[in-house]
């Protein structure tokens, strides 16, 4: 397996990746079940999708920080972080991050959560925020957000709401944290 950064050929098969992590045939899609909309199963795209595709379009985009898995030339894995604030301060937000149906449980998600965070504190980035499971993000170095002061800006994510600590991170970053916009419009 090769973790590299997101090609322009990549984003149907991008697409593809959520679709299937995310889909209705899933029952822990990430963004559905923490937010607590109900999950379509009408055929239609999970909002991982959509979302994904918005991000691309959006000033907090940054294209050296989406980054897919490819085994034998098939993405089978992407991530992406994208610029967040709290505050005055630029931080990051991760997501979604998802893996093929078929390809989950092989490592292939840990993979891209450890190069993603390796590239982001390569580039100083001080620390990334999520809307994620307790029971997985942690084994990362994820921690709840509100033990260092943040908080998202919607109270009702706040249980499951998490910050990674970065080599460049500053203990003055406190308060809410704001999310691009295209995360707002699903």
């Amino acid at each position: 397996m090769l973790i590299r950064r997101e090609l322009a050929d990549d984003i149907a098969a991008i697409a593809a990746v959520h679709r299937s992590a995310f889909g209705p045939h899933q029952p822990d899609g990430d963004l559905t079940e923490l937010t607590g909309e109900p999950q379509a199963d009408d055929g239609a795209d999970p909002p991982e999708v959509d979302l994904v595709a918005r991000l691309r379009s959006d000033p907090g985009w940054i294209p050296t920080l989406s980054m897919v898995a490819v085994e034998y030339d098939t993405v089978i894995g992407h991530v992406c972080l994208t610029r967040a604030s709290i505050g005055p301060f630029p931080v990051l937000a991760l997501g979604p991050i998802g893996v093929l149906a078929e390809h989950q449980g092989t490592g292939a998600g840990s993979a891209l959560m450890h190069a993603v965070l390796g590239a982001a504190d390569a580039l100083d980035e001080p620390l990334v925020c999520l809307l994620g499971h307790l029971d997985y993000y942690p084994r990362f170095g994820f921690v709840p957000a509100a033990r260092l002061g943040i908080a998202p800006d919607d109270p009702a994510w706040a249980p499951h709401f998490q910050v990674r600590t970065l080599s460049a991170y500053d203990p003055r970053i406190t308060g809410e944290f704001r999310y691009p916009e295209p995360f707002y419009e699903l």
